[in-house]
């Protein structure tokens, strides 16, 4: 077996330990991108790289293969739609395009298959395949790391704790004094963290914070939160009495 060829299966190999790291119980962030979702990035980092180093290493020496046409796409498909798999699960990803891509994958090693039985020739991938393989790549590097999740910027009828708040859009209201900026900021990391380590776990304590401090910086009566979030899940004796605290 040459060089080419295990890289590409150490690619494949990859994507268990990516796997793993998506299920221990690491805590901690860096930039409120949490520890394992790094780690998972990195892991699939290297594995993409892999994919552009064998294909070189491959046609530099000549030492392109029936066995490697086939394994190499093959690993790249594992890779792509394992990483997306995890985003969905983790609620960074919507599951309608791993889904398209799946699709798309079958339909083609449907046609590789018919090839191979037909007339024995292995299809490689073409240029445009592989442009696709990269920009999903690319794509799938940054979503790893995106605390905010799929098109979050669109979401635009939010209220209460569920209000997407990060500490730069704090910074802009003139009201709130700094200390109080950070302590919102800090309870929407810890919130942010929650859900990207575990998408069910339940934030409605700390969203409640965020309500209380917010409401009650800003001076609003509870009639007055009430015309901002109906749907509020603060009573008015718990509101009176954060009032007085």
């Amino acid at each position: 077996m040459n060089l080419a060829n295990k890289l590409t299966i150490f690619r494949m190999i990859l994507v268990p330990v990516m796997v793993v790291f998506a299920y221990l119980p690491i805590g901690g962030d860096v930039y409120t991108v949490p520890v394992p979702m790094l780690i998972m990035d990195l892991i699939f980092i290297i594995a993409s790289i892999t994919d552009k180093l064998d294909g070189y290493i491959a046609r530099s020496r000549n030492q392109v293969t029936t066995f490697g046409k086939f394994l190499d796409p093959l690993a790249d498909k594992i890779l792509v739609l394992t990483a997306m798999v995890i985003l969905v699960e983790r609620g960074l990803l919507p599951a309608w395009i791993p889904v398209i891509v799946l699709a798309r994958e079958f339909i083609v090693s449907g046609f590789r298959l018919v090839a191979v039985e037909k007339g024995g020739v292995v299809i490689a991938a073409s240029v445009w395949g592989k442009l696709k393989t990269v920009t999903q790549m690319i794509a799938i590097i940054f979503a790893f790391v995106d605390i905010g999740g799929f098109f979050s910027f669109t979401y635009t009828n939010l209220t209460g704790g569920y209000l997407a708040i990060n500490k730069s859009t704090i910074e802009q209201l003139p009201m709130i004094e700094s200390e109080n900026q950070q302590e919102i900021a800090d309870l929407a990391k810890n919130i942010t963290v929650k859900k990207q380590i575990d998408v069910s776990a339940d934030t409605t304590s700390l969203e409640n914070q965020i309500d209380f401090l917010v409401y009650h910086l800003y001076g609003l009566t509870y009639d007055e939160v009430l015309i901002v979030d109906p749907e509020t899940p603060i009573s008015r004796e718990e509101y009176e009495a954060y009032k007085k605290e």
